[in-house]
């Protein structure tokens, strides 16, 4: 996943509001979100590759989701899939932060975002660093949390425009959001590793290409009884709608 939003004690209604936007290879074979068999307790998308996901929650009300962090330099072909941590997590494993720390080193950089209600965790496998999120707005992309990339800070912003004021914030608006394709001028880009030419590409909230780009967005909105909304919404590599899922769940009131 390219880039994440959350929204945490924002909206007095609403507690815990996440967005988010996965990039990926087109060609790459993906399943829409659903239960995953034979539990059917774990709620996600799934990478029919490697098996993994990017975003998932359990019928507990816990939220696990994944960014990979750009930086060729420490990046390996002979890792574990990244996507394994989020069903890792999910299955309540009490010792998951433990076994997370020790095993960071066996996957290619990462931020993983993880916990329930309000309190929420950021692991960042390339500092070894664990960071409990503070109420507020958060962007998480592909560095490290809260970074001033020109599109964490726009849709940061974005996102504490449209969930402040109290009731539930508008679908509508938040998927607009997560759509936005304005790119910064050059000389605002982040240095990451790659050509300018992929700077400028990834750039974007949304991107929109034929061989890579936003495959899906996710929005989470959980009430304050316990109550969370769910919706993915898929693209293709132009841009056009390929269906939306939609889940509500009934959790323990956080």
């Amino acid at each position: 996943m390219c880039i994440l939003f959350m929204a945490i004690g924002v909206n007095p209604d609403y507690p815990l509001i996440l967005c988010a936007n996965r990039d990926e290879f087109h060609h790459r074979p993906t399943e829409p979100a659903h239960f995953w068999p034979p539990e059917q307790n774990l709620l996600a998308g799934k990478d029919l590759l490697a098996g993994g996901t990017w975003l998932g929650l359990n019928r507990s009300g816990s939220i696990a989701a994944l960014t990979n962090i750009r930086s060729p330099a420490d990046h390996s072909d002979n890792r574990r899939s990244r996507g394994e941590l989020i069903p890792k997590y999910l299955s309540g494993d009490d010792a998951f932060i433990p076994w997370l720390e020790k095993q960071a080193p066996s996957y290619n950089p990462f931020n993983l975002v993880f916990g329930s209600g309000q309190a929420f965790y950021c692991f960042n496998s390339l500092q070894h660093s664990l960071e409990k999120l503070s109420p507020g707005c958060h962007a998480i992309s592909n560095g490290a949390m809260d970074d001033v990339w020109p599109k964490m800070a726009k849709g940061q912003q974005a996102l504490e425009a449209l969930v402040s004021a109290p009731g539930m914030p508008d679908e509508a608006l938040l998927l607009e959001m997560m759509r936005d394709e304005s790119r910064p001028e050059d000389t605002r880009l982040p240095q990451t590793g790659v050509s300018l030419e992929w700077e400028r590409r990834l750039s974007s909230i949304y991107i929109r290409h034929d061989e890579y780009g936003t495959r899906s967005t996710s929005l989470m909105l959980q009430d304050t009884q316990g109550h969370i909304s769910f919706t993915e919404v898929r693209y293709d590599g132009k841009g056009r709608n390929l269906g939306t899922q939609r889940f509500k769940l009934q959790t323990a009131s956080q």
